[in-house]
């Protein structure tokens, strides 16, 4: 039997649309779980006989989703993910090395001359900081004051050597100058009495000489002087650096200790201004008696 032309171009129109249908269908099926919405294929729904509520069934078995939800989703799921960005590189802390200089040996022990030596040790009990390591030829203990991180040093080269020590340390854990403070006795200040500086010459102290030649010659870096006074009568300077102190200078030697630490706290915390005038307005327990 023949069918008119326009019947079957009619039918056959007709069954190539609802096949394209049913692959769609075959398709929004395929991945739903990828979440393509609904209304992606409601514009087959005039068509397709019950094609809406067989959407509906099939979404409602897998998602029971909203078309809000489902749009949302369907967006997050077909973004391009992002590259990582790259992290700004955070800036290095390096630690404080604070460094006490005097002669190693019981025969220099308690002498005038050591007392950047006795300094150190007192920050180093009152911080809880072991000094019990040998680096870079000194005893040498690292450790956190205020939370800043620190290395304790006291050279054992001899005074005058200081700066194989100091230089050593510095350059192999690449600490700027302006984080270098260096502890020692200076005879040109009254006994007991603290100076703190940003920088200046070795003002005829033998271990600093050292030091700031081991430094290619910067003077660029902190110093606390702690008086010792001058030596009496006509003493030798080289006899009265090795004299020990009395009970009375003791007394006040340990008040200025304190005092010292303290400074330093506000120099790792606060900077070198604070703390230098901190230091140069500070009284001696002879003053405050």
């Amino acid at each position: 039997m023949h069918l008119p032309a326009a019947i079957c171009t009619s039918a056959t129109s007709s069954f190539s649309f609802t096949v394209a249908a049913l692959r769609l269908f075959s398709l929004c099926s395929s991945y739903s779980k990828t979440l393509i919405p609904f209304y992606s294929c409601a514009r087959y729904n005039s068509t397709i006989p019950n094609f809406s509520s067989m959407v509906n069934n099939h979404n409602n078995h897998h998602n029971n989703l909203s078309p809000s939800s489902i749009s949302a989703t369907a967006a997050f799921s077909t973004a391009t993910p992002s590259a990582p960005q790259p992290q700004p590189d955070q800036p290095i802390t390096h630690p404080w090395l604070i460094v006490g200089l005097g002669n190693p040996g019981k025969r220099y022990n308690g002498t005038r001359h050591n007392v950047g030596f006795e300094m150190v040790d007192f920050i180093a009990e009152a911080e809880g900081i072991s000094m019990g390591s040998m680096s870079f030829k000194a005893q040498f203990g690292k450790g956190h004051i205020a939370n800043v991180p620190v290395m304790l040093a006291k050279p054992q080269t001899f005074m005058n050597a200081s700066g194989e020590s100091v230089g050593a340390i510095a350059s192999y854990y690449k600490i700027p100058l302006k984080q270098v403070l260096v502890i020692f006795d200076d005879m040109d200040l009254p006994f007991a009495k603290l100076r703190l500086l940003p920088k200046g010459g070795h003002g005829g102290h033998n271990g600093m000489k050292n030091i700031i030649n081991h430094f290619k010659g910067s003077k660029d870096f902190p110093r606390l002087r702690i008086g010792i006074g001058r030596p009496p009568g006509k003493m030798d300077a080289v006899n009265f650096v090795m004299r020990l102190f009395n009970k009375q200078e003791r007394e006040e030697l340990n008040f200025t200790f304190q005092t010292g630490l303290e400074a330093i706290r506000i120099l790792l915390l606060e900077g070198i201004n604070r703390s230098a005038t901190f230091v140069n307005s500070a009284k001696s327990l002879e003053q405050l008696r």
